[in-house]
């Protein structure tokens, strides 16, 4: 009787040791939504983090925590984190841009902990925030140098990275942001989408809509990254991507793929051979809109 006794007790000692290690082994992911901006179905932040967050939170070892409406009013979630991804505006309006907050993310980035940034997270101010988008990610959207229009990017070749593990070439339309400024170098940066845009997506000279250097890269046809990672010196990762600002391009299994696998990639989470397995429903793009 003692001995089925102890063995009982034993399983149940354990079982419940299993299950802390699995706990334990959970990938922590932070998703930082931006408050509400532009019009319908455009920077849709809370519903695209929150969409995004529901495909990590059906996968094995991963948990997802949303913050929506801009920067955590519990900055201590952030602690935890083995992954930051950021969709919100930027520029002057960045959420992560206050110094404190940049300390905070210089802390956590020096750990190893991954920062992902996504669409107009990818633009903060020159000077200290830039830089700090560099140690971060690797890449910025810089005012009077890179160009943010809307047209047709088609991704016919894809580097073989993890990142694009069961993404097949794809062509769609999106504010596509590019001519980036990289690191010196390119140093640890990796590019992952990269299409040709036609001339006619520069404009002319303001912070956004064109520049001589952009028309002259346009002009001669040179090849845009507007999605990249990089490795930075500490083991720790970043990612960049100028998509996402139509939320219906979250309803294409590639797109959302290459960004769920960047997520994952940055967390040092394990990728499928295939890539991050979502699907995504009409219903479920139609979830969660700001109301505009």
């Amino acid at each position: 009787m003692v001995l089925r006794s102890l063995t009982r007790w034993g399983s149940i000692f354990w079982l419940l040791l299993a299950a802390n290690a699995l706990r334990a082994a959970n990938k922590e992911i932070v998703l930082i939504a931006g408050s509400p901006s532009h019009g319908v179905r455009e920077h849709e932040f809370r519903a695209g983090c929150l969409l995004l967050g529901d495909c990590l939170n059906q996968m094995p070892g991963v948990h997802a925590t949303i913050a929506s409406n801009g920067w955590p009013q519990d900055p201590s979630i952030l602690e935890k984190a083995d992954a930051i991804f950021v969709y919100c505006d930027g520029g002057d309006a960045h959420p992560a841009i206050k110094p404190d907050r940049m300390k905070l993310l210089d802390g956590l980035a020096a750990k190893g902990v991954g920062i992902g940034m996504a669409h107009y997270a990818v633009e903060v101010p020159h000077g200290v925030p830039g830089l700090a988008m560099l140690r971060w990610t690797g890449g910025f959207y810089e005012t009077y140098w890179s160009v943010n229009p809307t047209w047709k990017a088609s991704f016919t070749q894809l580097p073989q990275h993890p990142v694009t593990r069961g993404v097949k070439p794809f062509a769609i339309e999106d504010e596509w942001y590019y001519h980036m400024l990289f690191t010196p170098y390119m140093q640890g940066v990796t590019p992952i989408l990269t299409a040709i845009p036609t001339p006619n997506t520069v404009g002319g000279d303001d912070a956004h809509g064109g520049n001589p250097w952009a028309r002259a890269a346009a002009a001669k046809g040179d090849p845009q990254h507007v999605m990249w990672v990089q490795d930075r010196a500490n083991n720790g990762r970043g990612f960049g991507f100028t998509g996402g600002h139509y939320h219906e391009n979250w309803g294409n299994d590639d797109f959302r793929k290459l960004v769920l696998n960047a997520i994952l990639w940055i967390a040092h989470a394990d990728i499928p051979e295939n890539g991050a397995a979502s699907s995504v429903t009409p219903e479920a793009l139609k979830a969660n809109l700001d109301p505009k």
